[in-house]
């Protein structure tokens, strides 16, 4: 029997210096950032949150360990560098980290 391979969540955490950079990441994330993360094929969902007027976390879902493994070796380049190129500058911290997903529980409540 083939062992199922977990789902991995990449999540990316950016905090700003100031409420005009911030402003400027959630245009560029909702006007193609997270549409061009699910082009790559590599991921099934995409989220975006805020935590605090100049903090922000994109999560993304990838159904499994060689889908982002795939992510990293052909599209991470060149995401990391457009995102660069639009903000060179106003970016305090930008954290990355992957997680595992060992368990989902569906909840029978619709959001």
């Amino acid at each position: 029997m083939q062992k199922k391979q977990m789902a991995i969540v990449y999540e990316v955490v950016n905090r700003f210096g100031s409420a005009e950079a911030a402003a400027a990441l959630v245009s560029y994330m909702q006007n193609g950032h997270h549409q061009d993360m699910l082009d790559t094929g590599c991921f099934i969902k995409a989220e975006f949150e805020q935590c605090e007027p100049t903090v922000f976390r994109s999560r993304y879902l990838a159904a499994s360990p060689p889908d982002f493994a795939r992510y990293v070796a052909e599209h991470a380049e060149a995401m990391r560098s457009d995102f660069q190129v639009h903000f060179p500058n106003g970016i305090i911290v930008c954290e990355r980290s992957t997680w595992r997903v060992l368990v989902t529980i569906p909840s029978n409540v619709q959001v």
